[in-house]
């Protein structure tokens, strides 16, 4: 039984530290009058016994994510997750119910015992806060960072490439194909007597292939999206492109240009395969994340185009993301919130313009909004988590948040799962389960561990991502969680909590010196992903409900273990026996350099 709700907020898992990039992000809307009181009073959840302060960790592991027995519609960040399996619909990184890959955000240290970055759009807790950083002369400017592990500045050259003169009505039309290493020394991935599955021993699944960049970046680099898993086909997005690959050699399939910058994406695709991206509106640095490009990953076309309607003072500096649902694309920003329709982009219902405001949604088996109210106070804001119709937008149920505790991430949608953080008087961080009506159903209870869920995602400004992690999953009623490794060479658990209670049920050891971390759900098995190291190729296991020890799905080749282990914020995918790895960011000091990047690896039998 659920203990009965505390008249002080939740705090199972102890005071974060501050984000090493910057200050904690505002509320999702500046403070206003507050109205006058209606409706129930919040729900409070109850108070879990006190937990350890959560500490930074050396990111020594990665966070992959989903397959399933027929190939199903990819998602990404992961995610999101990323990214965020096998027998279920179009589910990111964070949900129970998932699609045919397992999508993510595996931490790569830059350098041995780097700090493993926190989950982004928190503002505190253990996620240790909302990346943001202070620009501007004559007006400052509070930016979050989605993914929180970079800051990408542009000027000098960059603006020179990016002036290039390209048409903002030219419609995006697929390109063919192109040649890539696929482990038998015949590609172009790598140098032509490099064969990656050389020295690959018995019981060791294959390096399927290995991905260079061929394309011509900014000075800053781009970012990734995806991967995404479409049938025979794993789709990722960067800087003008978004381009389709053959699941078995790593063939180019299609391509479909775009005439400005891929700035955002949903996390996950319909059942059908069908995606939409967000772009650029011009091709300057003062460019908003502003239009809509839906792209059909199945046979690589591009669909209809649309474009967010743009806001006015404080709302106006907002980026916008993206969630699906249904046949419903929304897209979530600060002051603004919108739906449209999947089948053609036509806008189908507007969220309200005063009173609780959404900032940002989650996909999948429901949509759920996260809403700003008014407040009087900035440190003291008030949230709250509604499931909304995905044709018109209204409300079917809303949790309100304890006054000062901000939504943070969605880690299921069904169960409905959620992260909540507070920033005063002390920086905290809890997780709450909701039953099908919006009402409290227990708390977890973090004990004293250290837990590590990782979120990704684009560059947003005074806005946030709220779905996309991975480390996470939900099923039944039963949520999953991975514990923060000690070291780089240490051994972790995932442990799962009884959503009826919030209690711990069991806890599985990863074993030897590396940890594991969730991917999703696989009927009622989680599966997880255990880190590669220089020297130890990585490893796709599952975990009976029951728990017990991972049992080994694929086991990677030792002789590409330094390649994998060396892909930094890499986001994964795995689906129907295979594993995909894409780096988060590509970038080099010049050219050459930049041409010899990687940017997607493969393992499979």
């Amino acid at each position: 039984m659920t203990q009965p709700p505390s008249q002080q907020p939740p705090g199972g898992f102890g005071a974060p530290q501050d984000s090493p990039h910057g200050v904690p992000q505002p509320p999702a809307q500046p403070p206003q009058a507050p109205p006058a009181p209606q409706g129930p009073p919040p729900q409070m959840p109850p108070t879990p016994p006190p937990a350890a302060p959560a500490q930074g960790a050396p990111a020594g592991y990665g966070y992959p994510q989903q397959p399933g027995a027929q190939p199903q519609p990819g998602y990404g960040y992961p995610q999101q997750a990323p990214g965020q399996p096998g027998p279920y619909a179009q589910q990111p990184g964070p949900y129970a119910q998932q699609p045919g890959p397992y999508s993510g955000y595996p931490t790569q240290p830059q350098y041995p015992g780097a700090p493993t970055p926190p989950p982004s759009g928190g503002s505190g807790g253990f996620f240790k806060g909302k990346t943001a950083v202070v620009i501007g002369a004559a007006v400052a400017a509070l930016l979050v960072i989605g993914g929180g592990t970079y800051f990408v500045l542009s000027g000098g050259e960059d603006d020179k490439k990016d002036d290039k003169n390209v048409s903002k009505s030219e419609d995006p039309k697929p390109t063919g194909s192109e040649s890539i290493d696929q482990g038998d020394g015949e590609g172009t991935g790598r140098e032509g007597n490099d064969d990656l599955n050389a020295g690959r021993k018995p019981g060791e699944s294959k390096a399927l292939f290995l991905i260079q960049n061929d394309v011509d970046l900014p000075r800053g680099g781009a970012s990734q999206f995806g991967p995404w898993v479409v049938g025979d086909t794993v789709v990722k997005a960067m800087y003008r492109e978004v381009t389709g690959y053959s699941v078995t050699d790593g063939k180019k399939k299609w391509s479909v240009p775009f005439p400005t910058d891929v700035c955002s994406a949903a996390t996950n695709p319909t059942q059908d395969g069908k995606i939409v991206f967000g772009l650029k509106d011009g091709l300057t640095d003062r460019a908003d994340c502003q239009n809509l490009q839906m792209v059909d990953l199945a046979s690589g076309k591009a669909g209809w185009k649309s474009a967010i309607p743009k806001g006015t003072g404080f709302a106006s500096m907002s980026d916008f993301t993206l969630s699906i649902s249904g046949n419903t694309l929304a897209a979530g920003g600060t002051g603004n919130s919108y739906g449209f329709s999947m089948a053609d982009g036509k806008q189908i219902f507007k969220g309200p313009t005063s009173g609780c405001k959404p900032f940002a949604f989650a996909g999948g088996p429901r949509l759920l909004a996260a809403a700003s109210c008014p407040t009087s106070d900035f440190d003291k804001p008030k949230h709250q988590l509604s499931e909304v119709d995905p044709a018109t937008g209204k409300p079917k149920w809303t949790y309100k948040a304890p006054e000062g505790w901000e939504i943070d991430k969605v880690f299921s949608a069904s169960p409905v799962v959620v992260s909540l953080t507070q920033r005063k008087p002390e920086k905290k961080w809890t997780i709450i389960a909701l039953d099908d009506s919006g009402k409290l159903r227990s708390t977890i209870d973090g004990g004293k561990d250290k837990f590590a869920p990782r979120c990704g995602g684009a560059f947003v400004v005074f806005g946030q991502n709220l779905e996309g992690c991975s480390g996470v999953a939900a099923g039944g009623d039963t949520f999953y969680m991975s514990t923060e490794p000690d070291t780089v060479r240490s051994p972790n658990h995932v442990v799962a909590f009884d959503l009826k209670t919030g209690k711990e049920k069991w806890r599985s050891a990863s074993g030897g010196e590396r940890g594991m971390t969730v991917l999703g759900m696989e009927g009622e098995e989680v599966l997880v992903y255990k880190d590669a190291s220089y020297d130890k190729g990585g490893e796709v296991a599952s975990i009976a409900p029951t728990g017990g020890e991972p049992k080994s799905i694929l086991k990677h080749p030792a002789s590409t273990a330094e390649i994998e282990s060396s892909f930094f914020t890499s986001k994964t995918a795995y689906a129907d026996g295979r594993f995909f790895l894409l780096s988060g960011r590509v970038s080099a000091g010049n050219d050459a350099e930049e041409k010899k990047t990687k940017t997607m690896m493969a393992f499979g039998k």
